[in-house]
């Protein structure tokens, strides 16, 4: 039975659609490759830019249409995406680790599973992710990392490839919806070939991107479970039958999968002198540079931003006409297709490696010499422009004193917090104490530049109560409720359980404001089983639920005002917006209560309850 899935499944993805071909956006053909794929259940964390793909899976299903099935034919689905039967669960979670953790349940019993995360979240779900490459899995198991080049909706400019080197696992980086819908494809038979997960990486730019989609049959719903027989080996045995067997079937797929192509203008079997004779004809001359042949090897979305480069290169009568171009355009990029590049290499003369956010592709081949990309300074490291991608041709071979620096530097746009956040009275507060003051990764960072300066410091989601309780004396953790549930409450219980002298400053809004006003579990009574000096605010009404008084209401109508300037919002789109906040003076309830958790001894956590007024 085994034999006979596996040639099926392979059948599968290689016949062609010959109805059906519709546009869609980067989002979507992964949406749809994943129901194509009989995926049964997909878990995430909210963040940017990854929410809105899991949006498109908790969509209420609307009227549903048959799928085509035939006798003669593989089984398509003709049904737009909306309408398409939804077999399968999809949830929301706080933690990254747990999400792969019951990811791994799923393909251990015989399901496909989908995993969506940033690309912070990686570093949460690095563990178990580690330890199943040699373990082993079941059915097929991909995650999705959602990178953020350009840093427009997270704390850095993480790059996600890395943990394909790290994992040794498999990762692609498809370029546009139809690579993207190919390449989900084919992770899920890849990843139940070699029994390990698969990482596929996006970034806001696949997902705003749009093209022709061809879907491909779906996928049989017969797939395997976990092996036990893998418990016969001991973990030596496992790491190196992994080294024997595994990792060479990811690198033969590396060399041999159509997803890592040569296009462009030039590809490698074109007769280049006729090339020269039919440029120098269009433009009247030859330049040295014509005599040249220039690479450029990229990945993921940078591959379009190439590719429409190209297209502006190749105007018959344009006299900055480069016909001698060839672009290796990689898909999955890990393992790196080592041979396939090293024979790019050696037809081109100068190569530029055109990548996002980090130089993940030219550090693994740049000893190889004339290869030219961020590490040289033709390019900028994190997001990158055409103007950015045309800086770099023109000056390509030539030694770039000053490194380039991305054209979204330039701007200068800075998010800021909402001018009607309720917590504004206690951020001017915390601006104004004597005491150090450690955030999170949740709205309350936001905070800390000026005008409100009202944090110190702010390192991960979840880390605000352990990072406090490292200071030399009693300080203060601002942590929102989904920070807290994220992984804030370990360090919570740490700090219960070790004696920290702290406050710990709950935002209980309810809902995950950063990522798109998710609901978020209270974890209240959770608190108060841990450490007995709870006490809680309500900022919006004033009320607060505490036994010992605390001071008195005082009338709340101060304003102040700054500066206008041109910001991002969330998704990363300009508007012009405020930086002029107005707030009401912090009550002498709020600040007096405060102010005695500080005096006192030990632990002290404060709920402030506050309605965001987005959601």
């Amino acid at each position: 039975m085994n034999s006979i899935f596996f040639e099926f499944r392979q059948c599968g993805v290689s016949l062609k659609k010959e109805e059906g071909v519709s546009e869609c956006t980067g989002f979507e053909a992964l949406y749809l490759a994943a129901l194509d794929s009989d995926v049964s259940l997909i878990t995430g964390v909210p963040g940017y830019p990854i929410t809105s793909l899991m949006e498109l899976f908790l969509r209420k299903p609307g009227e549903k249409e048959p799928v085509e099935v035939s006798k003669d034919k593989p089984r398509f689905s003709r049904s737009p995406a909306s309408e398409i039967p939804r077999d399968y669960s999809a949830r929301w979670l706080t933690n990254e680790k747990v999400a792969l953790e019951i990811a791994l349940g799923a393909s251990v019993s015989g399901r496909r599973a989908l995993v969506l995360v940033k690309h912070v979240g990686m570093n949460l779900l690095s563990d178990p992710l580690i330890t199943s490459i040699t373990h082993t899995i079941g059915a097929g198991l991909v995650i999705i990392a959602g990178d953020d080049p350009g840093a427009k909706g997270s704390q850095n400019e993480q790059d996600s490839r890395w943990y394909g080197r790290i994992a040794e696992v498999a990762v692609f980086d498809p370029a546009n919806p139809n690579m993207a819908y190919r390449a989900l494809r084919r992770a899920y038979e890849l990843s139940e070939e070699t029994r390990t997960p698969v990482i596929l990486r996006v970034t806001a730019g696949l997902e705003k991107s749009k093209g022709k989609l061809e879907r491909l049959p779906e996928a049989p719903t017969l797939h395997p479970e976990f092996d036990r027989t893998i418990w016969k080996k001991r973990m030596v045995e496992k790491h190196q039958l992994f080294h024997s067997i595994t990792y060479p079937l990811l690198e033969k797929e590396a060399e041999g999968t159509y997803l890592n192509e040569v296009r462009g203008r030039v590809a490698e079997n074109t007769d280049l002198s006729k090339v020269k004779e039919k440029a120098t004809e269009n433009t009247g001359h030859a330049s040295g540079r014509e005599h040249e042949k220039i690479g450029i090897i990229s990945s993921g979305f940078t591959s379009s931003t190439v590719e429409e480069i190209l297209k502006k290169q190749i105007k018959p009568h344009a006299e900055d006409s480069c016909p001698e171009i060839s672009h290796l355009s990689l898909t999955l990029v890990n393992p790196l297709p080592l041979e396939k590049i090293k024979a790019f290499l050696k037809n081109n003369d100068k190569v530029l490696v055109v990548e996002e956010s980090e130089p993940f592709i030219e550090e693994q081949i740049r000893i190889a010499g004339k290869v030219y990309g961020k590490k040289t300074g033709h390019l900028p490291y994190g997001q990158v422009k055409s103007e950015d991608l045309e800086f770099a041709l023109e000056h390509i071979g030539e030694e770039i004193l000053k490194p380039a620096i991305s054209a979204v530097l330039k701007a200068g746009d800075r998010t800021l917090i909402c001018n009607d956040c309720p917590y504004l009275p206690l951020y001017h507060l915390l601006s104004r104490l004597d005491v150090r003051v450690a955030g999170d990764m949740g709205c309350s960072v936001l905070s800390a530049p000026e005008p409100l300066a009202a944090i110190d410091v702010s390192f991960a989601l979840g880390s605000a109560v352990s990072v406090a309780c490292g200071f030399g004396k009693k300080g203060i953790a601002i942590i929102g409720d989904f920070a807290l549930a994220h992984s804030g409450i370990l360090g919570l219980l740490n700090a219960a359980t070790t004696g920290c002298d702290l406050l710990v400053l709950v935002l209980q809004n309810e809902v995950a404001a950063m990522t798109g006003g998710q609901t978020v579990p209270d974890l209240s009574k959770v608190v108060e089983a841990i450490t007995p000096d709870v006490s809680f605010f309500d900022i919006d009404t004033d009320e607060e639920r505490v036994q010992d008084k605390t001071g008195e209401v005082i009338d709340r109508t101060g304003k102040m005002t700054y500066e206008t300037e041109k910001t991002t919002d969330r998704t990363g789109n300009d508007k012009e917006a405020r930086n002029g906040i107005e707030y009401h003076i912090p009550s002498t309830r709020l600040s007096e209560l405060i102010q005695a958790k500080l005096a006192l001894p030990g632990l002290s956590v404060i709920f402030i309850k506050g309605k965001c007024r987005k959601y």
